[in-house]
């Protein structure tokens, strides 16, 4: 009995804070729902090309990289089914939130490759995936009607995606890395799928991907699964960091980041070719002035003898100087060699003049008019002395 006051007490403040609670809710849940999706609003709803309008846009994640792109045959209740090949790349602009997740850039007016109803597409480029469309009217541009959307069969990815399979030796010299992309669909629409066409796309930084069609050979039925693989090759010498994109009528259906690994043996080869083709030409070059550059003759004489025969050409280029001519005598019988005398001591003086007659020799203390051996007949005897030469008492 005590306790029921109490009780009752603490059901009704608790009544009182579900009431609370459920008066707040709402407002919470508008805001969480404002916050997580980013708005764009223009400056103008038409512009002809070469014009310019004003792109404002909030709720984004702060410090966020965008994308401002002008794309045809999209609204912003569909968005953009053909991606961003039915937009005008050429004159797209970049811009970074601020803090507080808003920015205002000033965008070009240019015609898209794809005929009206036209949309200001706004998406993040890096980070977690946001994009938001304005409805906008390029003046001047072809309108069409929207294409007529596939019914029946609808895919929706299950599982997370994956890259099977690993570079080779020859993607490490430059080859063109490939990798399976994997992923598992489910048909959640009401008619089965039959070979379906899948989109493709592989973009790097801040580039928009290259799509390229697939198709996959079977049927889904409406509530079945199915996994899929499909090729992705990159161009060669691909390295970075890349993002493999996965799209399905019109709407991307996954991503898958890729970071592929610098080709270190075509930077290895490099070096060795800027290290070897330099010294191999300076080897030719080395080769062919050693056979163009003249070579100096080798004597075959020692050195010293070289030298000696030097001074005798300069001593023979000397003035010479005439000596009389008993010097002349004088020097030829030192320069000429002496035989030696016979044996037998008992040979008279006439043997040793005629001796002397038949070796040529000249005695240095004779002149050549007072020579003895220069009468002498061949018979080795001596001639008659001359008038005017003087008296000689016999031979010396």
């Amino acid at each position: 009995m005590n306790g029921y006051p109490s009780g009752k007490r603490c059901t009704s403040v608790v009544a009182a804070l579900a009431a609370l609670a459920f008066l707040l809710l709402p407002a919470a849940a508008g805001q969480a729902v404002a916050a997580e999706k980013p708005e764009v609003t223009l400056s103008k709803a038409q512009a002809g090309k070469g014009g310019d309008i004003t792109v404002k846009g909030e709720g984004w994640r702060s410090k966020a990289l965008l994308m401002i792109l002008i794309c045809g045959q999209a609204t912003p209740a569909k968005g953009v089914p053909g991606g961003t090949n039915s937009c005008a790349n050429d004159s797209g602009r970049a811009v970074t939130t601020d803090g507080k997740g808003t920015f205002s850039k000033k965008l070009p007016v240019a015609e898209p490759p794809k005929p009206c109803p036209c949309v200001v597409h706004v998406a993040t480029v890096t980070g977690e995936k946001a994009q938001a469309d304005a409805a906008f009217k390029v003046a001047g541009h072809p309108v069409a009607p929207l294409p007529a959307q596939q019914g029946g069969g609808k895919l929706s990815v299950l599982t997370d995606t994956e890259l099977e399979g690993s570079s080779g030796v020859l993607t490490w010299f430059g080859a063109p890395p490939s990798r399976n992309f994997t992923f598992t669909v489910g048909n959640v629409g009401s008619a089965p799928v039959k070979n379906p066409v899948f989109q493709v796309g592989t973009s790097h930084g801040v580039f928009a991907p290259q799509w390229e069609e697939q198709q996959w050979r079977g049927t889904i039925a409406p509530g079945k699964k199915a996994q899929i693989k499909l090729p992705v090759e990159l161009s060669a010498g691909a390295h970075g960091n890349y993002l493999v994109s996965l799209k399905f009528g019109g709407k991307v259906l996954a991503e898958q980041p890729w970071g592929v690994g610098r080709p270190w043996g075509v930077t290895v080869f490099w070096i060795l070719l800027c290290v070897v083709v330099p010294a191999a030409v300076f080897r030719i070059g080395m080769a062919v002035v050693d056979r163009l550059r003249p070579r100096r003759r080798r004597s075959s004489r020692p050195a010293g003898r070289h030298r000696t025969g030097r001074i005798a050409e300069l001593t023979d280029r000397l003035p010479k100087l005439r000596l009389p001519q008993g010097a002349v005598a004088a020097d030829e019988a030192a320069r000429t060699p002496r035989t030696k005398p016979p044996r037998e001591s008992g040979r008279s003086g006439k043997g040793a003049a005629a001796n002397a007659a038949t070796n040529g020799a000249t005695l240095p203390w004779f002149t050549p008019d007072t020579d003895p051996g220069a009468g002498t007949d061949p018979a080795g005897q001596l001639s008659a002395p001359s008038d005017n030469s003087p008296t000689t008492k016999g031979n010396t």
